[in-house]
């Protein structure tokens, strides 16, 4: 097994002492990695199943109806293409991917969302849900809401993890802007163009990433200093989890937020793809400083910073 990105079991997560164990795995991970895989996560199967039923559903209708639900900026509801690592200045093809994703706080009233910050971001936008299939947008929400508190249990643990109250990231995400999204990669009936990826290098942005892992196909990779791209295994039933930029800050860069991709599948497999990560971002008024200080790190706001990282990305579709 993969000891870079290591399977921390979560099913005694409701012991003290399972906690204790359980926050001392994922430490160690997160200083070495940024990745990990977890199991005895409690999260239904059926829930699951339906995500993923749903969502395959979605992306097998005509582009004519997908298109129906693709926001005007290309960062809510569906897109067809984006290059991932515009952020990183690569200049690279564009992704083997559609996408479609959506917020919490895409439910929110306008107003409400205005006052998201005064700049612009995703989190602002309304939500864009299609009619067909009819239960996409309650089986999105239940995920959602599922994937969240799932992973604001993982931020605890990381509390403790870093010699902090459990507790201490709870109001730091009490509001969070996160988002939900898929990523659809369509059968390669075409060989991909040199350096072309079904998701380019990138790091992300928030506090915590997570990603059902649906079969043992694989394709998901993480950048090992001194190693290059190792694969992340693949295990039905689980899923993968990794820290973002914002974290590592948290933790004033003890942990690692490491760069990944998703490869293109080997020659002669023609099969499509789906996979659903959430992405966990805090607050986003929040300040995001090292616990400890003294390392001459600044701080940053949340909100402020991911929107100038996201920016990069989404320039085109912006026209900045």
């Amino acid at each position: 097994m993969n000891d870079f990105v290591p399977i921390i079991d979560l099913s005694a997560r409701d012991t003290d002492e399972g906690r204790a164990a359980i926050a001392g795995d994922l430490g160690k991970a997160c200083e070495t990695s940024g990745f990990f895989i977890i199991e005895g996560h409690g999260v239904s199967t059926d829930l699951v199943e339906r995500m993923y039923r749903t969502t395959n559903a979605f992306f097998t209708l005509p582009d004519a109806r997908k298109d129906l639900v693709a926001d005007g900026p290309g960062v809510s509801g569906f897109r067809r293409v984006i290059t991932t690592a515009h952020a990183l200045n690569q200049k690279t093809p564009p992704d083997l991917c559609e996408t479609f994703s959506s917020h919490p706080t895409g439910e929110l009233s306008d107003e409400e969302r205005e006052r998201l910050g005064d700049y612009w971001a995703p989190w602002k936008l309304a939500n864009s849900w299609p009619e067909e299939p009819a239960d996409f947008r309650p089986t999105w929400a239940e995920y959602t809401t599922v994937m969240a508190d799932l992973a604001a249990d993982l931020m605890r643990l990381c509390a403790r993890a870093l010699g902090v109250d459990e507790e201490f990231f709870t109001d730091k995400f009490d509001r969070h802007v996160s988002s939900l999204a898929a990523n659809y990669y369509p059968p390669q009936l075409e060989p991909p163009l040199p350096g072309q990826m079904r998701r380019g290098p990138h790091s992300d942005f928030g506090g915590l990433t997570i990603l059902y892992v649906e079969d043992d196909l694989g394709g998901l990779q993480v950048h090992q200093e001194g190693a290059g791209w190792r694969d992340v295994p693949a295990i039905p039933g689980t899923f993968v989890v990794n820290i973002g930029d914002l974290m590592a800050l948290w933790t004033g860069e003890r942990w690692v937020s490491t760069l990944h991709r998703v490869v293109p599948p080997e020659r002669g497999n023609l099969s499509s793809r789906i996979s659903i990560p959430f992405f966990y971002l805090p607050n986003h008024d929040v300040l995001v400083e090292p616990i400890t200080p003294g390392n001459g790190q600044a701080g940053v706001i949340a909100g402020e910073w991911i929107s100038t990282q996201m920016s990069k990305i989404f320039a085109p579709a912006l026209d900045m």
